[in-house]
């Protein structure tokens, strides 16, 4: 992967009008309607790594399993991939996936959800909670993971398994999470002028068609209204650049206040999901993840 001086992402992504689902309301719904009528290709790279193996089976949802070539992997990681509820899983979360195989010897599962028209908060939730379960039974030991609109989804089912399956997950790995789709948080504004991919209009737009038929501060559709007592750990990325990043602080406090480990790695200066770039300070998160989750799935 080529590395690039993180002076150039938040210029680049102006350039591409990263935001431009994000930044209006409409820009959203016909986002959404472009996507309904021409749904994009969610398989891996033709080009993963050499010391991983791919399969994949489909019952609801295609779901793929990544495995390290040599060894024996120890438990699992099941990793829910963003892209605001209505992109389907890229290049980066692919790449993410199989470095975690690799190099934390571990499986991981990546479930295709379905993505709004068609899904929605709880159905998604239900689906990575069954996957979970699962694991747990075929693996051992297993961890959630997810970014942005997958770390909603991934700490959603979280809460979900402690409430209604009595499993604490080992651990949960959340980058850049979407964590109140109310997106009220006062602080939003303040960020908003710095942040290159995100916006309110479109964002609340997207997450009225997640909800579906729940209540928006639901914790299947907001997390961070959820009791968090009671969880796992948790490892939280946020770059400042990223108007997700206030709900961050208020999940480092609330989990504070319930007694929950919360590992926060906050990068100032960096734009939302930057784990996944192509940076040295992306490439030193990703690391980090490897190292949490390899300990982790090993505990």
């Amino acid at each position: 992967m080529v590395t690039l001086p993180s002076s150039v992402i938040v210029p680049a992504l102006r350039l591409m009008r990263a935001n431009r689902v994000f930044v209006t309301a409409e820009g959203a719904r016909r986002h959404v309607r472009e996507r309904e009528l021409r749904p994009t290709t969610y398989g891996p790279p033709s080009r993963l790594r050499s010391d991983v193996r791919v399969a994949v089976s489909s019952a609801t949802w295609p779901v793929y399993t990544i495995t390290p070539v040599s060894g024996t992997a120890a438990g699992s990681v099941v990793y829910v991939h963003g892209g605001g509820w209505v992109n389907q899983i890229a290049g980066q979360h692919w790449h993410l996936a199989a470095q975690i195989a690799a190099e934390a010897n571990t499986t991981v599962t990546v479930p295709i959800y379905p993505l709004v028209p068609f899904g929605t908060a709880a159905a998604v939730a239900a689906g990575v909670v069954d996957l979970v379960r699962g694991n747990l039974e075929r693996y051992g030991s297993t961890c959630l993971a997810g970014d942005s609109a997958g770390g909603q989804i991934a700490l959603s089912a979280a809460l979900a398994l402690r409430d209604d399956h009595d499993i604490t997950v080992r651990r949960t790995v959340l980058i850049s999470p979407a964590l109140d789709l109310s997106w009220a948080n006062p602080l939003i504004p303040t960020v908003q002028p710095s942040d290159p991919w995100l916006a309110t209009p479109g964002g609340e737009v997207l997450a009225d068609l997640w909800k579906g038929a729940n209540n928006i501060l639901d914790p299947v559709v907001s997390p961070l209204m959820g009791d968090l007592a009671g969880l796992g750990p948790l490892t939280l990325f946020s770059g400042s650049r990223d108007v997700l990043n206030p709900d961050a602080h208020l999940l480092v406090d609330k989990a504070a206040a319930a007694g929950v480990e919360l590992d926060f790695h906050e990068a100032i200066g960096q734009v939302h999901v930057y784990p996944l770039l192509p940076t040295t300070i992306g490439s030193e998160a990703r690391a980090a993840i490897v190292h949490t989750l390899r300990r982790a799935v090993n505990q």
